[in-house]
């Protein structure tokens, strides 16, 4: 089982005790809101993003964050922050530790990390990767047609 699997297991959970839940990688979540700064959107995209109970950001800290990123980012964590009941998942290969040098102001960064890092549990999941059992050739589990005659 994987990072990306256990969020999305924990995301379904929640929808059937009835939660919202919005799932996404975090490279497409600081691209919708950069869209929201060119048509003017930003505030009710900032506002739609805060209201799901349960807001998971898959593959967070992958590359460093531009400084728009980063203050795009302190927004919306600011905004959830606000509102009673709003939970956050963070699926990352790298460790939170790891994840300040990728702010390039360091007092946003240590603002968002600070929100994020003490009001949270941590899962390290340690093991090797589960995709090289279904690339194509190797036996056991996986689809019928990857597998070699």
């Amino acid at each position: 089982m994987g990072k990306s699997h256990l969020a999305a297991a924990l995301g379904h959970q929640a929808c059937r005790r009835g939660h919202d839940v919005t799932f996404t990688t975090c490279s497409r979540l600081l691209a919708h809101l950069a869209g929201g700064h060119a048509d003017r959107s930003f505030e009710a995209r900032v506002r739609k993003l805060a209201k799901p109970a349960l807001l998971i950001c898959d593959d967070f800290a992958m590359r460093e964050f531009t400084a728009a990123q980063a203050d795009d980012l302190y927004e919306l964590l600011t905004e959830r922050a606000g509102r009673p009941g709003r939970s956050l998942v963070l699926t990352s290969n790298r460790s939170p530790s790891d994840w300040y040098p990728l702010f390039p102001n360091a007092v946003v960064g240590e603002s968002i990390l600070d929100r994020v890092l003490n009001t949270s549990h941590h899962l390290l999941l340690e093991g090797k990767s589960y995709r090289p059992r279904r690339r194509p050739g190797r036996s056991g589990p996986g689809p019928a047609a990857a597998r070699p005659p």
